[in-house]
């Protein structure tokens, strides 16, 4: 009988326990809940889908989706249409969760600028626009840096796969990436990224002589080139 009057009252004891524990999750959770409820809260675009560096505002549809949350956890920048990025691409990857903020969507022409190597200097150099791929020459390029001089009579592509990070006309505007269309003529002002010691060399060629650009794409051999002359090349 003692027996059975303590297991009964172990059972009583675990059953109380447990009636006590539901109760407190249950306040807790209702508490949350107010707390939330109460608390102020914005709409901003969330990423629902994976989305690739490089990937333009354009293409977001359907993998992001307009959320409210807590004010104080929404992103400084964070977005609440696409037409607030549009004509941008995303400079870094995007995962399901994360919020669409204006400064992770950059122009095309500034997320070149943006990723050029690091330790890289950027210079810019006037160049007419038919020495300069007869002014196509863009944004994201790989180009070869070729130098004509008239004392003496020589030519080199004194630098190769070099990054155009960013195109302008004379008046300072940024020329468009897309080369459909009538090309730009006159004067074009575009920037390069090379290495210290290259950057002297390109200022030199660019003040004494004449510099002329040719689209070199990655896989280009590097080898064969040397200083031509007037003899040489009626060789």
């Amino acid at each position: 009988m003692i027996k059975r009057q303590k297991l009964i009252g172990i059972v009583a004891s675990v059953l109380l326990a447990g009636i006590g524990t539901s109760l407190l999750v249950a306040y807790v959770r209702g508490a949350e809940h107010r707390a939330v409820k109460s608390e102020q809260s914005q709409a901003v675009l969330v990423v629902t889908g994976s989305i690739a560096k490089g990937t333009r505002a354009e293409d977001l549809a359907g993998r992001v989706k307009l959320e409210q949350v807590p004010s104080r956890l929404a992103a400084d920048g964070a977005v609440t249409s696409l037409t607030a990025i549009a004509g941008r691409v995303s400079v870094v990857d995007l995962v399901p969760g994360d919020q669409v903020v204006q400064h992770r969507f950059l122009t095309a022409a500034e997320s070149v600028k943006a990723s050029a190597a690091p330790g890289m200097l950027q210079v810019t150099v006037a160049i007419d626009a038919v020495r300069a791929l007869g002014g196509r020459v863009r944004a994201g390029d790989s180009v070869g840096v070729l130098a004509t001089f008239d004392d003496p009579e020589t030519t080199r592509l004194f630098l190769q796969k070099v990054a155009v990070t960013d195109v302008r006309n004379s008046a300072g505007a940024p020329v468009p990436v897309s080369i459909e269309g009538t090309a730009p003529t006159g004067t074009l002002l575009v920037t390069l990224a090379v290495d210290a010691p290259s950057v002297e060399r390109l200022i030199f060629s660019a003040e004494q002589g004449r510099l002329w650009l040719a689209w070199e794409p990655k896989e280009a051999a590097e080898t064969g080139t040397k200083v031509q002359t007037r003899a040489g090349v009626n060789l």
